[in-house]
């Protein structure tokens, strides 16, 4: 009879037991200091060794052998005649796998939890189909007089806060486009059914970074909307809170509409987009 195996099979682990454990045994100082300059490189394309080295408060040197080891994988690129350092190809495509590790619907569901438990109201998260905007996730508020957009609900671009805030970033030959041929149905007595109306209200969208529906679509039911963007800068979805009137009020908007920004942002981040300078900074798109 053969003698059994003395060495027990060992699990499978996706970290050490001593992951808590950030002190500077578990620290490799010479890759931190690696991803610090790569950091920094991809915030100030075309730097030179020594302003590199300047703004990180590192000897040229050591600077120099970092950079030298990411150009070998690929991470940074040299041009020799400007003798600047660049962000390399193969950065971007570690980016670019990353971005494709979970849908946009899994990105939000974080975000959309934490902006109902701020804000006390129902997040929605949207994108554009044709001329209307399809509900694609949201999370209920606990309060019993609530907004209920169910996935793949249908409602129209021209009165929806995520629609409205969707429309404020498209370029102005594809709005036209759109307008002209979506019909500007009236749900009720403010719904914007004028073109020249609801461009002026699309025109303050953009100004200030978030949109309203003012019980556009339903009566008694307000929402506030702010674009996601993605890589490209593109608006690829929206976000928003929607709730009754009682709750919602005017003098409330520019305090939920942060809230909404910042989601809005947070998601933008998660899927590429570069933090937004301003909150009424227009993207255009072709």
């Amino acid at each position: 009879m053969a003698d059994p195996d003395p060495t027990p099979a060992r699990r499978a682990r996706g970290r050490p037991r001593d992951w808590d454990d950030k002190t500077a045994q578990n620290t490799i100082k010479s890759l931190d200091r690696a991803m610090e300059v790569l950091e920094h490189l991809s915030e100030t394309p075309g730097a030179t060794l020594s302003r590199l080295a300047d703004d990180l408060g590192q000897s040229p040197a050591t600077v120099y052998r970092i950079l030298v080891t990411l150009e070998g994988r690929g991470l940074v690129e040299f041009v020799p005649a400007a003798q600047h350092w660049h962000i390399g190809a193969l950065a971007f495509v570690i980016g670019a796998r990353y971005l494709h590790r979970t849908t946009l619907v899994d990105r939000a569901r974080p975000v959309l939890r934490r902006l109902m438990e701020e804000t006390g109201e129902t997040a929605n998260l949207g994108i554009a189909r044709d001329t209307s905007v399809l509900f694609v996730s949201q999370v209920e508020t606990t309060a019993t007089i609530r907004a209920f957009f169910a996935p793949g609900t249908l409602s129209p671009m021209h009165a929806s806060g995520i629609g409205k805030a969707l429309l404020a970033q498209m370029s102005d030959d594809r709005l036209s486009r759109l307008i002209a041929t979506a019909p500007l149905d009236q749900f009720t007595h403010r719904t914007l059914t004028e073109p020249t109306t609801l461009r002026a209200d699309l025109e303050a969208t953009r100004e200030r970074g978030y949109s309203i529906d003012d019980e556009e679509k339903n009566e008694g039911m307000r929402c506030i909307a702010a674009p996601v963007f993605d890589l490209s800068g593109e608006a690829v979805a929206g976000i928003s809170v929607s709730g009754p009137v009682s709750r919602i009020s005017t003098g409330q908007t520019h305090i939920l509409a942060d809230a909404v920004m910042r989601a809005a942002d947070e998601l933008s981040q998660a899927m590429g987009a570069e933090r937004r300078a301003t909150s009424g900074t227009r993207r255009r798109e072709t």
